[in-house]
């Protein structure tokens, strides 16, 4: 395990809250920064002030917080837009242009010399105010390479410190987005790259990783992988896919996950499914015989890793798959003592209920199963 110097750029109060019918009250994105800013999270993008009023209030009490994570705001590459970001106290602004043709001439009606000389103009009135900028490639995805090294090589020239290559539609594959980062890299290496990927394609996760290995040094994630339309990728994944599959430390404090992403469920009113990758409540849970059995003798047979590092606990479910060890160490749980031939007995009947019940079975269901089946249990 090598310590990187990857920095998590979280944007749930930003891309988050832009969740088809999301909306956090003031509280709840204090909640949610203080959170992330506990477990290490070196930089949260926190709201857009051209909203208005309220986002404006909103993101002040953010920077009265005085995190240790560095805030940004996402502005659009305008003048007033940034003085308005600048007017809540901020030090940190991404600035964001269309860069792929079909949004150049289709959404702005505009052309590649015109998105070449907004840059420079909103670049360079941010960096008269000393303003730490990440330049946001909208669509970058999809626009041309050699336009986006002309961008790049303006970044540098002007001073901005980073530019967001973004997936905007969530239409690439790890492997393109591998390359089209590491040419970028070679490209213009004096500027970082930061990647922002949405998930419509459900490869979100996959892609940031891609990036990440390919030389990205910033990475955009928001909890849960909450956002526009199938959303981004979601920091527990991307944290927790670094480590275990890339052998990349972050340095993010895993152990509150859960109880993160349960607060930022609870504000979005976004079900957390148990299934959900890292953090869902059933990732640890282990029904089939053969794989209860193998947990049971060592959790490594079964778990990619220990669930306590993200704040969850293994669950040995009794179900219509359940063998004897399974069903034995559930019996265990709770006080009763079974022998494996005691087990042998009553499995057909816990299939039975389970099958019956089309679900697992809970701690009362397997005590009234024991209790009746006392008899059973005697004769043998």
């Amino acid at each position: 395990m090598k310590t990187s110097e990857i920095i998590i750029d979280d944007t749930t109060l930003r891309d988050g809250e832009q969740t088809a019918g999301v909306v956090f009250s003031r509280r709840e994105k204090l909640a949610i920064a203080r959170l992330l800013d506990l477990i290490g999270v070196q930089e949260i993008e926190c709201g857009i002030p051209a909203m208005g009023a309220d986002e404006q209030d909103s993101i002040r009490a953010l920077v009265e917080m005085e995190l240790s994570a560095r805030l940004i705001t996402w502005n659009r590459a305008l003048i007033p837009e940034i003085q308005a970001s600048i007017d809540c106290g901020i030090k940190a602004v991404d600035i964001s242009l269309s860069v792929s043709d079909q949004m150049i001439s289709r959404k702005l009606k505009k052309d590649r010399t015109a998105v070449k000389e907004q840059l420079k103009t909103a670049l360079g009135f941010a960096r008269q105010h000393d303003l730490y900028v990440s330049v946001g490639g909208e669509d970058a995805s999809r626009a041309d390479l050699g336009f986006l090294v002309e961008l790049l090589q303006i970044t540098r020239e002007l001073g901005g410190d980073r530019f967001r290559f973004c997936d905007t539609l969530g239409i690439m594959d790890p492997f393109s987005m591998y390359d089209k980062v590491a040419w970028l890299r070679a490209a213009v290496p004096e500027v970082e790259i930061e990647v922002h990927t949405h998930n419509d394609l459900g490869m979100a996760t996959a892609n940031a990783i891609a990036g990440i290995r390919a030389g990205a040094r910033f990475v955009n994630t928001t909890v849960n992988g909450l956002g526009e339309r199938a959303g981004n990728a979601a920091l527990e994944e991307v944290v927790m896919g670094l480590k275990h599959a890339c052998g990349i430390e972050t340095g993010i404090d895993t152990h509150r996950f859960r109880e993160l992403s349960l607060m930022v469920a609870k504000a979005s009113r976004r079900e957390l499914p148990s299934w959900k990758a890292v953090v869902g409540e059933r990732v640890f849970a282990h029904e089939s015989g053969l794989h209860a059995d193998g947990v049971l003798k060592d959790p490594h047979n079964y778990e990619g890793f220990d669930p306590a590092e993200v704040g969850l606990v293994r669950q040995i479910v009794v179900g219509k798959h359940s063998g004897a060890s399974g069903l034995i160490d559930r019996y265990r749980s709770l006080g009763i003592v079974l022998s494996r031939d005691d087990a042998g007995l009553l499995l057909p009947v816990v299939r039975l209920e389970a099958l019956r019940r089309k679900r697992d079975l809970k701690d009362r269901e397997l005590v009234n199963i024991y209790l009746n089946g006392a008899e059973l249990l005697k004769a043998a």
